[in-house]
């Protein structure tokens, strides 16, 4: 159980629960702060593709200093007072841009908002750095699958009716207050922001084990090399660099896609998104099984191919022009992202975990973190930038698909322990599906939502057209 003998068995049981506490809160947070209200309350102050694209390299980019912040840890060794600090000044954050709005001139509302995002994103990912240390000596290595598996479940159950109430109700508030849609995400912000403390003091209820000494500290320039020089772990930097590239070259326009070019409105995107939260539901406890049985790697090879021919889902959709036709491949689309995301976010952060060594997990991690992130940052703010000329966005998920795959080959030079082909973790992911996952509610569910929703954006989008408010790409692609 890595370093735990500092601490009682009773004080780990009660940390766990610390761990899946500020989950829940975190994830609160999360939904009501970013993805799909983010950007549109940037697009409502008016961004531009190349300011969402920022939007989504500042987070990704700030990660940067988690170099500076492997050589803090190892110097004051107290990640537990770092790791609060840092979410504690972060969080704060989304109370400044929830005001910025109600304090400022709308014309410098949005560079504001960007300069916000910095210190957050900075501050978080400070936070992060120390928790990933922290975490990978508190948690036991061969449980890691059951263990986040549980946290990520009970997070997303909880964003679940949470995203969708914020949804709707950003809809009513639009049509009760149309001269005030700014301070309604103002609102979500400030929920946001509640949240983030209240997982700032479930994290303080978790103790730490004490760091193993190392005698004296290493030189900063010894602490960056050391994962270069372990070659397998090399290969995983390689492959998560090259994965993040891939993935949110399109990822983060989504939200952007559904908005503009499919016409929906907030609260349609939501009800897709939690579509897609629900099949993750299904499937998080299900992945951890697998993970532990197998290897991280194993699911990675099965649940990443997935969640990349979920980007030609998303391409095929310009090939369509009714809802009756569309709303069936997004739905496609949501369960297929949320069944593979599931996988993808539980064993990529995992094998990470499992293959630093004890004891030098700091400098291990951050590297890990600090180089995908930077691929995960260049991404969005490369594809705001083409999107500027190329306004087809489907281009960006056939190009997202290709370079998904090419990223997976470099998969292949990881060695982690446990390792079975990929037809032996299909086999049994449809074995666990069929005896311990039953989806016929979770089917149900999404075909009544989705035929209430279809019929609801064919009527709007024929309401619109008659009264001569339908928008240039609904007009255009004849779609919601």
């Amino acid at each position: 159980m890595g370093c735990t003998n500092s601490i009682s068995e009773t004080e780990v049981r009660r940390g766990f629960r610390g761990v899946i506490n500020d989950g829940v809160a975190t994830s609160v947070m999360s939904t009501l702060t970013g993805s799909t209200f983010l950007t549109a309350f940037a697009l409502a102050l008016g961004a531009s593709e190349l300011v969402i694209g920022l939007m989504a390299m500042i987070p990704a980019m700030a990660n940067i200093i988690q170099l500076p912040t492997t050589y803090l840890i190892e110097k004051v060794r107290v990640r537990r007072s770092i790791t609060i600090a840092a979410a504690a000044l972060s969080r704060s954050f989304w109370l400044v841009i929830a005001l910025i709005p109600m304090l400022v001139p709308l014309h410098i509302a949005l560079p504001l908002v960007l300069l916000a995002m910095v210190p957050n994103s900075l501050l978080g990912s400070i936070g992060g750095c120390s928790w990933n240390s922290w975490m990978h000596d508190l948690l036991p290595t061969n449980e890691l699958g059951k263990f986040f598996s549980k946290r990520m479940l009970l997070a997303t159950a909880s964003s679940i009716p949470l995203g969708l109430f914020a949804g709707f109700f950003i809809t009513w508030w639009e049509k009760a207050f149309p001269s005030m849609l700014l301070e309604g995400y103002s609102i979500l912000f400030i929920g946001g922001f509640v949240a983030g403390l209240i997982g700032v003091l479930c994290i303080s209820s978790i103790p730490e084990p004490r760091m193993s000494s190392t005698g004296n500290i290493p030189k900063f320039s010894t602490l960056l090399k050391k994962p270069f020089e372990d070659s397998n772990f090399k290969n995983l930097i390689l492959f998560m660099t090259s994965w993040s590239f891939a993935i949110n070259l399109a990822l983060p326009f989504l939200s952007v896609y559904m908005l503009t070019n499919l016409g929906m409105d907030t609260s349609s995107v939501m009800v897709f998104t939690v579509i897609g939260q629900i099949s993750s539901l299904a499937f998080f406890k299900v992945w951890g099984k697998l993970s532990d049985r197998y290897s991280n790697k194993s699911v990675l090879r099965v649940s990443g191919p997935i969640l990349i021919g979920c980007f030609l889902l998303w391409a095929s959709t310009i090939l369509f022009h009714t809802p009756t036709i569309v709303i069936p491949l997004v739905v496609l689309a949501e369960v297929l992202m949320g069944m593979a995301t599931s996988g993808v976010s539980l064993v990529s952060g995992n094998i990470s975990l499992k293959l630093a060594p004890s004891g030098e997990a700091t400098a291990y991690l951050a590297s890990t973190s600090l180089f995908a992130a930077l691929a995960t940052g260049i991404a969005p703010l490369l594809g705001g930038i083409i999107a500027m000329y190329v306004p087809n966005w489907e281009y960006f998920f056939l190009v997202a698909s290709m370079l998904g795959f090419f990223s997976l080959h470099r998969l292949t030079l990881v060695k982690e322990d446990g390792e079975v082909q990929e037809r032996v973790v299909v086999r049994e992911l449809f074995s666990e599906v069929r005896s311990g996952c039953s989806v016929s509610h979770l089917r149900k569910g999404i075909h009544d939502a989705t035929a209430g929703l279809a019929q609801a954006t064919t009527a709007r989008y024929r309401r619109r057209v008659e009264d001569g408010t339908a928008s240039s790409s609904e007009l255009s692609f004849r779609r919601f």
